[in-house]
């Protein structure tokens, strides 16, 4: 009998690098950002900071935490970002009320003034992207994205209890 660890390991066979739904979502979000990023960049903006900006427009006010969850970034760029966008007068940070430890962030006058002044560009953007779409499979596609989101939410992706833990690179070493 060969031991276990002499055995090879069964071969997975990998999905094509373009049916990989992480990169199709890359590839499409891509397709649509490359018309939005030369308008921010008239306006001095990231996609970044257009991103915290316009999460922050939509409350009156949000915990790092949050706006961190709310724009998928990571700490320590959102803490850059925030840096630079308050410096340019268009957020405001406060300790909040409830724990003076918590940062509190809200738009200010001018960060709002901004967005009002990208806006119109934006919106033709949108509206050439519907154009050439399709209103009905835009509207399609998004609500496709969020029953995506909610269906993956929760998903285990434990591995299974018969596959062999030597099999990735990274068994038993910390990964960093």
């Amino acid at each position: 009998m060969t031991p276990a660890s002499a055995r090879s390991p069964t071969r997975v066979h990998l999905r094509h690098f373009s049916k990989s739904l992480p990169m199709s979502l890359l590839r499409a979000r891509e397709a649509v950002m490359r018309h939005f990023r030369p308008s921010l960049r008239r306006h001095g903006l990231t996609e970044q900071q257009w991103r915290v900006l316009r999460a922050l427009a939509t409350v009156p006010d949000i915990e790092v935490a949050g706006l961190a969850r709310a724009t998928f970034l990571l700490g320590p760029s959102l803490s850059r970002i925030l840096q630079d966008l308050e410096g340019r007068g268009l957020i405001r940070r406060a300790a909040s009320p409830g724990d003076l430890r918590r940062g509190v962030i809200s738009i200010t006058a001018a960060g709002a003034a901004l967005i009002e002044t990208v806006t119109p560009s934006s919106e033709a953007i949108y509206r050439a992207i519907t154009q050439r779409f399709g209103a009905e499979k835009l509207a399609a596609l998004q609500a496709l994205l969020r029953e995506l989101e909610e269906a993956v939410a929760d998903l285990d992706t434990a591995l299974p209890d018969d596959e062999p833990q030597a099999a990735l690179p990274h068994a038993g070493k910390a990964v960093r």
